[in-house]
């Protein structure tokens, strides 16, 4: 088979394709070397037949394929959707509706946590995917056979997987819970990179509003940088690179390059000057502009409670064929030992019908755990 190359061909695939109710989608992206992931093949697939679009071929149009991910008619099926849906959302600024994650589904269905597409794969159709060319280089031309190959392959064997998990989540009603899982994925706010909240991904513990404002100017900083270059993040500089300097806060070249963490030499860079400009600007923020900082602490002798509810939860998961990552995590058990009215997603909609409540009326003992015949049973106080 040949790939399409050519923007006409497009247009007249995905016409075909939006009269179905619904397509398969994978991407095949280059991300290493990039702040922006590199898109370097499209794959689609509908009951009737299954394409692979060169997404650098010179001179295509990807405006078709982006328009029928927008197509509300056609439910778009992808399988650990987030990657492939900030790719669009980076291209062309919109997100595909609807769609249908098959990890998430296989998740709710009890198939695992984050089970791999290859995996689930070989549980559902008992097929076992060639997967040597998952990590050939994307970007050389002209595709050979064997990627083509893969690349298709993904796509129809995702067919088969969205159509026994979408009817055994309608046999066991629970079409609402995938649904309800989908519109996080769908939300734009998953996908903006806005400089400003880039200090949220990071995982630096710092306690005083001076190391906040400093962490928050410095990876807004960094954010730019790469965005501007179009370089991974760490290519600018390390995650605790930044975290070092929010504790230390260096005002001039000579302290900043008492860091360890940093390069040597990367003082003397220009960057070195926008990284104390940075610095000064953020120690001149009035303190009462800051976000205010997450300062959970788990309960005090708390630990003994979150140990039964990791219990009650697993029991749970068992019960009703649901993975239990999908049900709750030990932050959500932390938060829901200290506060009964915890904002955590394990307290709400299915979830809490599942498991939540039962949670709370065994930390308040109104519920207790015990072995029957070798395993955990609940029992009404």
């Amino acid at each position: 088979m040949k790939p399409i190359t050519d923007t006409a061909e497009l247009t007249a695939v995905c016409e075909r394709m939006a009269k179905h109710p619904f397509v398969t989608v994978d991407t095949e992206f280059l991300r290493e070397t990039t702040y922006y992931p590199l898109l370097c093949v499209a794959q689609m697939a509908t009951t009737d037949e299954a394409v692979v679009i060169d997404a650098l071929a010179e001179g295509i149009d990807l405006t078709p394929f982006f328009e029928l991910l927008s197509n509300e008619a056609v439910v778009k099926v992808f399988h650990a959707a987030r990657q492939d849906i900030e790719i669009v959302w980076n291209m062309a600024k919109s997100i595909p509706h609807p769609i249908f994650d098959t990890q998430v589904a296989a998740m709710v269905l009890g198939y695992g946590d984050s089970i791999s597409y290859d995996q689930l794969v070989q549980r559902i159709t008992g097929d076992t995917l060639d997967k040597s060319s998952r990590f050939t280089d994307w970007t050389r031309r002209p595709l050979s056979d064997h990627q083509l190959k893969y690349a298709i392959s993904d796509v129809t064997h995702l067919r088969d997987v969205y159509l026994k998990l979408s009817a055994d989540l309608a046999a066991r009603g629970r079409t609402d819970w995938v649904e309800a899982e989908m519109n996080v994925l769908t939300s734009p706010e998953t996908y903006r990179m806005e400089p400003e909240r880039a200090w949220e991904r990071l995982k630096s513990r710092v306690r005083k509003p001076k190391e906040l404002s400093v962490l928050i100017e410095v990876a807004a900083w960094r954010e730019r940088e790469a965005q501007s270059r179009d370089v991974p993040r760490g290519r600018v500089i390390k995650d605790d690179v930044i975290g070092d300097i929010a504790v230390q806060a260096p005002t001039s070249i000579e302290q900043l390059g008492k860091l360890r963490s940093l390069p040597k030499g990367f003082e003397r860079s220009r960057w070195g000057e926008d990284i104390i400009a940075a610095v000064k600007r953020a120690l001149e923020r009035d303190p009462k502009d800051l976000p205010r900082l997450d300062r959970f602490r788990p309960a005090q002798n708390g630990a003994a409670t979150v140990e039964l509810l990791k219990v009650l939860l697993r029991m749970v998961a068992e019960k009703n064929g649901v993975a239990a990552k999908v049900i709750a995590t030990v932050d959500d058990l932390d938060r829901i030992v200290a506060d009964d009215n915890a904002d955590v997603p394990a307290l709400k909609g299915w979830r809490g019908e599942l498991f939540g409540a039962k949670a709370l009326a065994l930390k308040h003992g109104k519920l207790a755990l015990a072995l029957e015949k070798g395993r955990v049973i609940s029992i009404e106080k």
